[in-house]
């Protein structure tokens, strides 16, 4: 989709104001503006956006192996797979974070089928 400005002058007086409401106007080609790039602002936020997903993503799989991993394995997957469909510039803290959050959801299997409980016991 392209979009065209057009610039008109605004004009002045007893005859072309009268030629204006006959719609003679008309008749006048109007100047197009030159065409100006995009505004990068919104794609380099969206991408730092996404880079911001793929740390937080590796960090809270990585807590989530110690305490929580019924809620940050979850969260970490999901703000994994963000950030790799925003096309992160850190794929591989994406695909770390992914891992790391499936790893979460495999130790809290292992919790509930060992212990019967949701929580860590190292001790007798």
């Amino acid at each position: 989709m392209t979009l065209t400005l057009i610039d008109r002058t605004r004009r002045t007086g007893p005859d072309i104001d009268h030629a204006t409401e006959q719609g003679a106007d008309q008749d006048v080609a109007p100047e197009a503006a030159p065409a100006q790039a995009p505004d990068p602002t919104p794609r380099r936020a969206a991408g730092r956006e996404a880079d911001g997903l793929a740390v937080a993503s590796f960090v809270l799989g990585l807590v989530g192996l110690l305490a929580f991993n019924l809620l940050l394995g979850p969260t970490a997957i999901v703000m994994a797979l963000l950030s790799l469909a925003r096309r992160t510039r850190r794929p591989g803290r994406a695909y770390l974070g992914l891992a790391l959050g499936v790893a979460d959801l495999v130790v809290l299997a292992v919790l509930v089928t060992v212990n019967g409980t949701v929580a860590w016991n190292l001790g007798a």
